[in-house]
């Protein structure tokens, strides 16, 4: 399983590519081949899934979703309508399609942002204004971490 860390700087072509950070390259575990691009459902940017991820996120939403239950189909068209498979063409750069570039606002320069086991894209400004404050910060690590721990 992969496990991406640091945030890094990249430029957004004017045919939609971008080149993808050399450190993320490093910290990649498996195949470069094929990722998924997905508009985040919470935030204005793009979630890159490597593609065992991808697999593991699909097994979740199979276990939830009855696809013969009309508004959870619906859920899935949608959920499926903004993701895109794309590959990293042989100079390191992929194509960022121009309907998820336009979702998600992304214009010149992005940050690329390693969550643990995905990679989320933004627009540098967007990304910026999302800084939330060390002490909103403490209260979320007290309030979904504290308490007891378990055991690993």
């Amino acid at each position: 399983m992969n496990s991406f860390v640091g945030d890094y700087s990249c430029k957004l072509d004017d045919k939609g590519r971008v080149l993808f950070p050399a450190a993320f390259r490093k910290q990649w575990k498996g195949s470069l081949d094929r990722v998924i691009l997905k508009k985040d459902i919470f935030e204005d940017c793009i979630v890159l899934y490597p593609m065992e991820e991808w697999e593991r996120q699909l097994a979740l939403i199979r276990k939830k979703i009855n696809p013969y239950v009309k508004e959870q189909n619906q859920f899935l068209r949608e959920f499926y309508r903004s993701a895109a498979e794309v590959e990293l063409d042989s100079n390191g750069r992929m194509l960022i399609p121009k309907r998820l570039v336009e979702m998600a606002g992304l214009v010149k320069e992005l940050v690329f942002i390693g969550i643990g086991d995905k990679i989320e894209i933004w627009d540098k400004d967007k990304y910026q204004t999302t800084n939330m404050s060390q002490e909103m910060l403490a209260a979320g690590a007290e309030k979904f971490l504290g308490g007891e721990i378990e055991e690993l």
